[in-house]
């Protein structure tokens, strides 16, 4: 059961430059129980949103969050616990493991929806890369969901509901892919849509040493 957008007013007057795009809308909170991202919050808590949000996360075929447990990384990403979008297990961002494509992006966003096809093909199951989306600063997340599914991603999704990406990482332009190592350090970044599977593949060798 899908429910009414809530985002169109919200992205009238967005502009498109460059790196995409560049502006945000106001920021309503979750309709889920947020995840705190207090360093003391257990990363396999599960967040309980309502049964519409998770059938549709379910009928979009998105996958579950990943189970972190190792030690957080130094060079990493910030040690925080992000809420899975749709539902699910928590994740604690600085005990992920790559290698991996953090792509950071909000269903408002015009390059997000043009580079979707080139990571729905990275983020197939069985690539030598994973791939985990990060949606930041959609008004609800019933909007992200229905997104993903449009646009055929099943990969894990997280719901940056706190903008801990826009505050601590300073992702402002959207969309942003972050490369995770092996040993969970930051590799790179890239700022903007991709272009091309090949131009994703380029830059998943240049950074993690291997492409999906």
């Amino acid at each position: 059961m899908r429910r009414p957008l809530r985002t169109a007013a919200a992205v009238v007057g967005l502009v498109l430059v460059l790196a995409g795009c560049t502006e945000t809308p106001s920021v309503v909170r979750s309709t889920q129980p947020p995840t705190s991202a207090a360093t003391d919050v257990p990363a396999d808590q599960t967040s309980a949103p309502n049964p519409d949000l998770t059938a549709a996360k379910k009928a979009a075929g998105i996958a579950d969050c990943p189970k972190t447990d190792a030690a957080p990384a130094k060079g990493g990403l910030p040690d925080v616990t992000m809420e899975c979008l749709g539902g699910g297990r928590a994740v604690r961002l600085a005990e992920l493991r790559g290698p991996t494509l953090l792509n950071v992006w909000a269903s408002w966003c015009g390059p997000c929806r043009e580079e979707a096809p080139f990571l729905a093909e990275a983020g197939r199951a069985g690539s030598a890369v994973s791939v985990l989306g990060v949606n930041l600063t959609d008004p609800a997340p019933d909007a992200a969901v229905t997104f993903a599914g449009e646009v055929g991603w099943t990969y894990p999704q997280l719901y940056d509901a706190d903008l801990v990406f826009r505050n601590r990482l300073q992702v402002a332009g959207l969309p942003v892919t972050l490369f995770v190592r092996a040993d969970g350090t930051l590799a790179g970044r890239h700022a903007g849509a991709f272009t091309s599977s090949q131009q994703l593949d380029d830059l998943s060798r240049q950074y993690l040493g291997v492409a999906p």
